[in-house]
């Protein structure tokens, strides 16, 4: 395991963390963040797999073009 968090400020020895690794997991985890909030897919509406991993894809587009 590789961390990729940064310390804290009053850490009194900082560990090294690689920045843009970093950058992208707060990517990762806002795109789930967002997923999150849009009801249909926080609360499953969809019965199936096809159409639960449609409505995650068309969230993705919709997040991908700032459309909310």
């Amino acid at each position: 395991m590789e961390i990729v968090i940064p310390s804290k400020k009053n850490r009194k020895e900082a560990r090294f963390y690689d920045k843009y690794l970093y950058s992208l997991r707060h990517l990762v985890e806002n795109a789930f963040l967002h997923l999150k909030r849009w009801r249909g897919i926080a609360t499953r509406y969809a019965k199936n797999t096809a159409s639960f991993v449609a409505a995650v894809q068309i969230r993705c587009i919709a997040l991908w073009a700032n459309i909310s």
